[in-house]
């Protein structure tokens, strides 16, 4: 599983989609909500973030262009990505 790389979604406060990659979701998730992550997600407004989707990809190369497409998309086509494409378990978010 270490050889794992991620693209993940996360809906935040503010009731917007952010995509990313990472090799462990549960540490970046960590990341996103203490705003030590991307600088998006480092404004109050948009915290706390939850994942609300991840896929796993073989190589860091995929995980990244899954990610810039999903972040072209309208927000119209990210939701229907986010329907339309089976998500990996999530880390756990009750904290």
């Amino acid at each position: 599983m270490e050889n794992n790389h991620y693209f993940y979604v996360l809906h935040c406060q503010d009731n917007t989609f952010y995509g990313g990659y990472t090799t462990n979701l549960a540490r970046r998730l960590q990341e996103h909500n203490k705003g030590i992550g991307a600088k998006y997600t480092r404004l109050k407004k948009r915290r706390p973030v939850k994942m609300i989707h991840a896929e796993a990809y073989t190589t860091r190369s995929e995980a990244t262009k899954a990610e810039a497409a999903f972040k072209k998309q309208t927000r119209r086509q990210k939701e229907s990505y986010l329907k339309t494409h089976p998500s990996l378990p999530l880390p756990d978010q009750t904290s």
